[in-house]
């Protein structure tokens, strides 16, 4: 399966440098969204297509990379845009960097939602940083996360106004035959206890967040 991956304006530690560089190793297509582009000058990675409106990014673009620019005042978003794109090339499998933090938690809100948006066209688009962002359906059926080692925080939030959960172990606190809301966060801040916590839903839509302690 073909995966492309895509760098936005928000925060991509640099303690994750060596790991990220081989998850690109992996990777087929690379888009920035307007300043995510500064995170691939730094990392020395050469995208192959730059989009935005380039409201943040100022400097000069690049020669010899397709820049596909947009007016500002447009309806997606920048990391919506490329997201688009990457799905009308054909990628449904999505890595995407550097889509939360920063200092505008509209974006990162933003960004959920179109992680959203990706998984309702069949894709797979997971948010890598300080924490790792993923969303389960129903018909992922069972879902194992694995422990990787000196304790991993896992919470679960209910994206749609209900979550009905079959299960959930190999955690702290396991649910089983459970209905989770969307305005109750019962799921913050689990922790996988065993070498790999096992998730399965049986009806809407979850947020999974991964948080080294």
């Amino acid at each position: 399966m073909k995966k492309c991956a895509i760098f936005a304006g928000g925060d991509v530690p640099e303690k994750s440098t060596e790991w990220l560089l081989k998850m690109l190793e992996e990777t087929d297509l690379v888009i920035c969204a307007d300043c995510g582009y500064n995170h691939a000058k730094r990392l020395g990675i050469v995208p192959n297509i730059i989009v935005g409106d380039f409201d943040s990014y100022t400097d000069e673009l690049p020669s010899g990379i397709e820049i596909l620019q947009s007016v500002p005042d447009k309806d997606d978003t920048d990391t919506l845009m490329a997201v688009k794109h990457a799905i009308e090339l054909g990628y449904s499998n999505i890595d995407l960097y550097g889509g939360i933090g920063g200092s505008r938690f509209e974006h990162s809100f933003a960004n959920i939602q179109t992680m959203i948006y990706a998984y309702q066209q069949g894709c797979t688009l997971n948010m890598y940083g300080a924490s790792d962002l993923m969303i389960q359906g129903v018909d992922d059926g069972e879902v194992v996360y694995r422990n990787r080692g000196n304790g991993v925080y896992i919470s679960v939030f209910a994206l749609s106004e209900s979550l009905g959960i079959d299960y959930f172990r190999g955690v702290k606190y396991p649910l089983e035959d459970y209905c989770m809301v969307q305005s109750f966060p019962i799921g913050v801040s689990n922790e996988i206890t065993e070498r790999t916590a096992r998730l399965r839903i049986n009806n809407g839509l979850a947020l999974i967040i991964i948080t080294n302690k």
